[in-house]
């Protein structure tokens, strides 16, 4: 059995993470959703409580997709769970010179592989942090989102937000 581990924030958990899920979910026979929270990210939008309810009803059709939350190393967690592989998403080719840093570091701190999916050029541009921004200041991001994390944003971020 192959066991996928695939870290990352998830804030918010977007379409672009989705796709890539659904396709390591075909490739491995299980995969586990770490969400963290990010140290060198700023103050996240959502708690790890709220991604999770996030993650957790937009994967309920995936039967081998799990999530859990770390607060450690992801080769650490990779350790714990005795995954195969990490799963990396790419969407332009900027973000795999970072990736193959980290894919490296992670190799040589565990021997665990990195095994990169790239996501459809219709989710390429999908972004959390721009998602972020565009939510926050009241704009309508259901099209890049699974609809139950639209419909968690829509309720979380109702308040409209007050001018300094």
């Amino acid at each position: 059995m192959t066991l996928a581990l695939y870290p990352g924030s998830f804030d918010p958990f977007h379409n672009g993470h989705l796709e890539v899920v659904e396709r390591a979910a075909r490739i491995f026979d299980e995969v586990v959703i770490a969400g963290l929270r990010n140290p060198q990210k700023a103050r996240g939008l959502f708690d790890l409580g709220t991604r999770r309810a996030m993650v957790e009803e937009s994967i309920t059709h995936l039967d081998n997709v799990r999530f859990i939350s770390m607060a450690k190393l992801t080769v650490e967690v990779a350790k714990d769970i005795d995954a195969d592989v990490i799963i990396r998403g790419l969407r332009v080719v900027s973000d795999f010179e970072n990736e193959l840093q980290m894919a490296q570091m992670n190799r040589q701190l565990s021997g665990i592989e990195t095994v990169f999916i790239p996501t459809s050029s219709s989710y390429s541009f999908i972004a959390s942090r721009l998602l972020r921004e565009v939510a926050t200041y009241g704009g309508d991001v259901s099209a890049f989102v699974p609809a139950p994390v639209a419909k968690i944003m829509a309720e979380q971020l109702a308040k409209p937000l007050e001018e300094s």
